[in-house]
């Protein structure tokens, strides 16, 4: 961890030419919020002292009516993952056909709608907002769409109201990826009671986790109990099959976590709101990069550090990460290439592309900073000073000659954090 802050006066300074990094300790971005670990442990104790480790237990109860208490939903259904929580949503609505969604989001979105047999369609999005823009989702419309799959990027709520006019005016289904938005609002309005229902995602890397989990929330009775059914094998009772099903149940010592980790919730909050804070005052006076910003009259769980790079920056996107990497801040390109780049979209969609030139843009700038309660604020402004330092035009052309000669510094496809550490 950091000790002192590093003095970055010149680009010698920097760890790409041999300097010690700013960091012994690799930061990375989605490192695990824990809470407390004895309360953890008591409620694991009770598990052990029940023997009821899973199949519904009463800490997945008491976690699922937290939730729908805390997001003014009629139902939560907890998930042992986020990505199953979706899939089980999907086949519950009985969609058919294609699906349209942004290419900008995390893999997984895309592929629940292939693993159920539907066809992803990918729309562009807004450069402002990250977020699905609904003029493109009007131009995907077609006689085989069955829904709209939206996402709520970085926690900032998707156009709820233009995308719920389109799904009215075309008589088809409106739901919502809320992996990022926890404890986000929009118009005034928790997230979570948008659309025919809204999926969670409780894994390690989010800032409120339970380990690995999810969640499907909604207010429409006859889906919950479809989706309830869904998650276990289809049953009703004891022997009774009403559906085909999966088992996609939360286990108990999940549920313990999560619920452990609500109870810090706020404090969480709080860490990378400070972080944010820290970063938007440093990032606001260097040329070149931007940093997206929660608007003040919402809620926010501000997880998400996201800068944009531009062309009045000296260096790459790829060479401020490698920058980074070097001094042990494990950067990363969020949600590059897009979806429809990766496989086996870019099969299917060969030229989607030309069809999404905002989404090529955007994946093509942004960087994601690494927060959360494993971050301190000073560590953040030591960041912010070695982006200060590669920011300077005179300092370009010596940064982007070593790392070109040097292999040890040519950019490397980023991995995911090991969540096997706590914060």
């Amino acid at each position: 961890m950091l000790t002192e802050i590093k003095e970055v006066n010149d680009y010698s300074d920097l760890a790409v030419f041999g300097s010690a990094p700013a960091f012994r300790e690799t930061l990375h971005v989605g490192r695990p919020n824990v809470g407390s670990r004895e309360q953890f442990f008591e409620r694991v104790d009770r598990v052990f002292d029940r023997n009821w480790l899973t199949n519904d237990g009463p800490l997945v109860k008491e976690f699922e009516a937290k939730i729908a208490s805390f997001l003014n939903v009629r139902h939560c259904i907890a998930t042992c993952s986020g990505t199953i929580a979706l899939e089980i949503a999907l086949r519950s609505l009985g969609l058919t056909g294609e699906v349209i969604l942004p290419s900008y989001t995390f893999i997984a979105t895309a592929h629940a709608l292939q693993w159920q047999g539907l066809t992803p369609v990918f729309a562009d999005i807004d450069p402002k907002t990250h977020n699905i823009d609904p003029n493109s989702v009007r131009e995907r419309i077609s006689e085989r769409t069955s829904a709209i799959l939206a996402v709520h990027l970085w926690g900032r709520g998707a156009p709820y109201e233009e995308l719920q006019a389109i799904a009215c005016e075309h008589n088809i289904k409106l739901l919502f990826d809320a992996a990022h938005a926890f404890g986000c609002s929009l118009g005034g309005r928790t997230i979570g009671s948008f659309g025919a229902c809204e999926v969670l995602s409780f894994h390690a890397t989010k800032f409120f986790n339970s380990f690995e989990g999810g969640a499907v929330v909604t207010n429409d009775d006859a889906l919950a109990s479809e989706v309830r059914l869904m998650r276990n094998f289809g049953f009703a009772g004891l022997d009774n099959v009403m559906s085909v099903g999966t088992n996609g149940k939360m286990p108990e010592v999940c549920a313990a976590m999560g619920l452990t980790n609500f109870d810090n919730i706020d404090t969480v909050i709080a860490a990378n709101r400070a972080n944010y804070e820290a970063y938007r005052d440093g990032v606001s006076s260097i040329p070149g990069l931007t940093l997206c910003t929660y608007d003040e009259a919402e809620g926010n769980n501000f997880q998400y550090i996201v800068i944009e790079t531009d062309e009045q920056f000296p260096l790459s996107r790829d060479e401020v990460i490698q920058v980074l990497h070097a001094e042990n801040v494990n950067a990363r390109r969020y949600f590059w290439p897009g979806c429809h780049s990766m496989q086996p979209y870019q099969s299917m969609y060969p030229n989607a592309a030309q069809l999404l030139p905002r989404t090529v843009d955007v994946a093509n700038r942004v960087v994601v900073l690494p927060t959360g309660t494993a971050v301190s604020v000073e560590q953040v402004q030591q960041i912010v000073a070695i982006l200060e330092c590669i920011a300077r035009p005179e300092n370009a052309d010596p940064i982007r000659d070593r790392l070109n000669k040097s292999l040890s510094f040519q950019f490397k496809q980023t991995v995911k954090p090991d969540i096997r550490k706590a914060s």
